[in-house]
């Protein structure tokens, strides 16, 4: 249809009156009137304390822990004492919280997480001692215990990918749980340097720790020289697709694969930064090239609508290495889509308000 002076005039009549700029299609209209209710979150994006995702900020008591009616707890792990190389991930959650204009609406999943659902940034675990790494793995479980205890999900920062292995000892404790790993490794090595509780081994531990359901495994993304390392990841059941073979397989592939082997059964989403190429993300303690894009990963996490979710994490962010906070801008993009994925899961409790 061309344009003529009639479109013009038709045009002005419905949007160039008034000053409220309120969307007319109903489906913009429910979300925007959401969004930006006195409840909502339609202030300015650089004002005020900044929170993971701008999710209000609820400290909790650790002594006595109280959450009240929130179905989301997000939670900063700030520790990195398990890195095999580049330090740095322990300042990960603060570079989170730091991005801005991350949602508030999820255009492809048609949800506004924050607001969806009743979500708090509960500030970050307290640790006894900053140099002990059981010590602090022992309080993310003492702490996480506290969290699904109150029936409420976890979602959670780092920090190394050590600590996913604590997380999943309070998730998984009353049944093993499901898992779709995003990552360049697979993080299912053996003793290192006389511990076996570094970043590059957390999900053999759960596993052995019978929190961690290997058969409903999926690890994507895999590549780099390190392959030698993850026999486990075989022996014991979980499904490995490499960097390299993404392209050919292809994301909707992948996502039916995924959605196959974790069934609706309790899962858990882990996703390590440096699964993405460090094009997209160089502010990372092991970066591996010919990695995943930002694209891809997005349009995979998509792709999971609808899995019983249980728990979620992002990790690995080292923001030193990234002068232009493209690496923390993609991990809270990351956090968002999980929190997303959360307001269509199964698990998510509905206490009363």
């Amino acid at each position: 249809m061309a344009w003529n002076n009639e479109r013009l005039s038709a045009l002005r009549n419905k949007y160039g009156q008034g000053a409220s700029g309120e969307p007319f299609d109903p489906k913009f209209r429910r979300m925007a009137n959401k969004i930006f209710a006195p409840s909502g979150s339609g202030g300015t994006p650089y004002a005020g304390i900044p929170t993971f995702l701008d999710a209000p900020y609820r400290p909790i008591d650790p002594s006595n822990p109280d959450f009240g009616d929130i179905q989301v707890a997000i939670v900063g792990m700030p520790m990195d004492l398990g890195v095999t190389n580049r330090t740095g991930a322990n300042f990960g959650p603060r570079a989170l919280r730091a991005i801005e204009r991350i949602g508030p609406y999820n255009h492809i999943l048609d949800c506004a997480p924050v607001i969806d659902l009743r979500v708090a940034d509960i500030g970050d675990v307290p640790f006894f001692s900053r140099y002990r790494l059981e010590q602090c793995h022992a309080d993310i479980e003492a702490y996480l215990d506290n969290i699904v205890a109150a029936g409420v999900m976890p979602l959670t920062v780092g920090g190394d990918h050590s600590i996913t292995h604590p997380i999943l000892k309070a998730v998984g404790r009353e049944r093993p749980v499901g898992l779709i790993h995003i990552d360049a490794h697979c993080d299912t090595g053996g003793a290192f340097g006389q511990t076996r509780f570094h970043h590059g081994g957390p999900f053999r531990n759960a596993v052995l720790d019978g929190v961690l359901d290997p058969t409903r495994t999926i690890q994507i993304g895999i590549r780099g020289a390190a392959e030698y390392f993850w026999e486990f990841s075989y022996e014991s059941g979980m499904t490995v697709i490499h960097g390299e073979d993404i392209p050919s397989i292809g994301i909707p592939a992948i996502i039916e694969k995924a959605l196959q082997i974790v069934g609706d059964a309790p899962t858990y989403l882990s996703f390590d930064i440096d699964s993405l190429d460090p094009a997209f993300a160089p502010g990372t303690g092991t970066p591996e090239v010919g990695g995943l894009s930002t694209r891809e990963v997005l349009e995979f996490l998509r792709g999971l609508k609808g899995i019983d979710l249980v728990g979620g994490d992002v990790v690995e962010v080292a923001p030193q290495y990234d002068a232009t906070t493209n690496t923390a801008q993609a991990g809270a993009q990351v956090l968002f889509e999980i929190l997303s994925l959360m307001v269509f899961s199964p698990s998510i409790a509905h206490k009363p308000g």
